[in-house]
Order: C-alpha cells, then structure tokens, then sequence
C-alpha cells in the first residue's frame, strides 16, 4: 500500500518555545574594542599601579604648591641648606628657597615639555609615516631616505644644535626633542599603514570609490590609533629624560626656572654634604619615568589584539 508523504512546509519547521528575550539574555551585551582593551589594562596591575602613580605625582605637584607659604623662587639667605623637617619637607637649596615648591615646579616644567614634544611628534610624525606608507613608490623611497639622513644623526646631538642656535627656553628645548624624536613615530605608522592599506577593509573601500584621504582619515589612521597611543605613551618618558640631559649638561632650563634635570644638576656637586638636594628631584624623576614606561607597557599588552590570551 502506497503512503502518501505529507508536504513540507515552513510551519513545520518554527522553533518550538523560542522566547526573543533569551536570545538576548544567552547573547549577553555587545563589549567594544576600547572597552575590552581598559577590561584587559586592568588586569595588568602594573600597569595600573604606573596609572595611579602618574595620577598621584601630578595631584601633587599641582595642588601641593597652593597650601605652601613659599615659592619657587624666592630666596631666603639666612635659611640656606636647611636639612628637611617639618618646616621645610625637602630642605633648602644654596639660596634658601624651599626645594619641597621646586621640584614640583621642576616636575610640572618636565612634564610640560615632555608634553609639547609628544604633540611635535604626534603633528610631524603621524602624517609623515602615514603618508609615505600610503603613497608609496618613489614618493615612498624618498621620505624615507629623509628619515634614514636624520637618523644618522644622534638625536642628542640634533637636540643641542637646535638649543645652540635657537634661544634657550621651555619652547626651544621641546621643539628640540620634538625634532630629534618625530621619525620614531614616521616609522611605526608607515609600517601600520602598510600593513592595513591592502587588507580587505580598504579595497572594499577603494572599490565603492573612497579616495586616498578619506581611506587614510576614515580607515587607515582609525586603526592605528592603538599603536599611535602606544607610541605617544613611550614618548614622554623619552622626552624627559633628554631634557634631563640637556639641563645636566647646562643646555636645559636656564636659572631661576627649574626642572628635574636642572634640579638634578644643581644637586650632583652637593651630594657629598647636602645629599638631599639631590636624591629629593632624583627620586621624583625616577618614579615618573617608571610609572610611565609601566603604563606604556600595559597599554601595548591591552591595545594589541596579538596579546590577547
């Protein structure tokens, strides 16, 4: 006896108790690249121990100052080399001016300067690198024997060329290290954007007939943005220990400004006698630097997606 097969129809193939709202609750929400990389940066606790180091330095050297009766100039010659106390936390310098207000001051002066260096090469370096890995060919060939000729060069002694021509100041010694560290960062873009410019995203985009500028502002440059912070973050500690160096090397702030390494300067011929004056600015130094290149760090494990475990 023949059966019949009964016909095949969509009703027969609905799920049965399907609810909408377990999709969402199985699904869980949606986490973004940035919020993934700060999940991933906390769990790094090194990291995070730079990060509140950083806070707390500059918490104080900003809001500390405006509690204390003196300045960072004035001098005081009947308080010379006082020994730290509760008067003065850090003692008094050759002058009497209290040293606790100085190194802050000559923190605060680092700091600026490491900042307006990182921006020079964030303003140089970025469309540099970006627009040779994205022109290539000749245009290519010859930026990049323009970077290989300056980086030929020492950066410390393009550094001091610059302070010797130009007149010395925050303004010159951060155009200084801006000029000797901007083809670091000219590089590493060129490379990103070689890597990123022939990948699927963009000749998507080259195919629906995005330029040259809008695939680099819309796509090439998005995406390197990770590496970009990473770069900057690595830069600053860069830029202060130069101008630690060239203020060591009397190239640096000039008197009665101070900073970590005009600080540091004046302290290394007390060392004997007045060991304060130079551990105090010494130490602040250090702290910075190590808190910054722990946080860079950090940054680079949680902003890559290669480091994810």
């Amino acid at each position: 006896m023949e059966t019949r097969q009964r016909p095949l129809t969509p009703e027969l193939f609905k799920p049965v108790g399907e609810d909408y709202r377990d999709n969402e609750r199985i699904a869980g929400p949606s986490i973004g690249f940035w919020r993934d990389s700060w999940y991933r940066l906390r769990k790094n606790k090194a990291a995070l121990v730079g990060l509140v180091v950083i806070v707390a330095l500059i918490a104080v050297a900003y809001v500390s100052p405006l509690f204390s009766p003196y300045t960072p100039y004035a001098q005081d010659m009947t308080q010379t080399y006082l020994n730290p106390s509760g008067k003065h936390l850090m003692g008094t310098d050759n002058f009497g001016r209290d040293m606790f207000v100085r190194v802050w001051e000559g923190m605060r002066v680092s700091l600026y300067i490491a900042l307006l260096a990182a921006f020079f090469d964030l303003a140089i370096g970025v469309p540099f690198g970006a627009v040779s890995g994205l022109l290539g060919g000749r245009v290519d060939g010859v930026m990049q024997r323009i970077i290989e000729i300056l980086n030929g060069i020492p950066n410390l002694v393009v550094a001091i060329l610059v302070m010797v021509v130009l007149d010395p100041g925050i303004l010159t010694i951060s155009v200084a290290i801006g000029v000797a560290g901007w083809t670091s960062m000219a590089r590493i873009i060129r490379g990103r954007v070689l890597q990123l410019r022939d990948q699927e995203f963009t000749l998507a985009s080259r195919s629906l007939g995005a330029g040259r500028r809008r695939l680099l502002v819309k796509h090439l440059l998005p995406n390197s943005l990770g590496l970009i912070i990473i770069t900057l973050m690595l830069t600053i500690p860069s830029a202060i220990f130069y101008e630690a160096v060239l203020s060591f090397i009397g190239l640096g702030i000039q008197v009665p400004k101070a900073s970590l390494g005009s600080l540091i300067n004046d302290g290394y011929p007390q060392l004997k006698f007045h060991s304060y004056l130079l551990w105090f600015p010494a130490g602040v130094f250090s702290l910075l630097m190590l808190s910054f290149n722990l946080l860079a760090d950090g940054l680079r494990d949680a902003l890559d997606p290669r480091m994810r475990r």
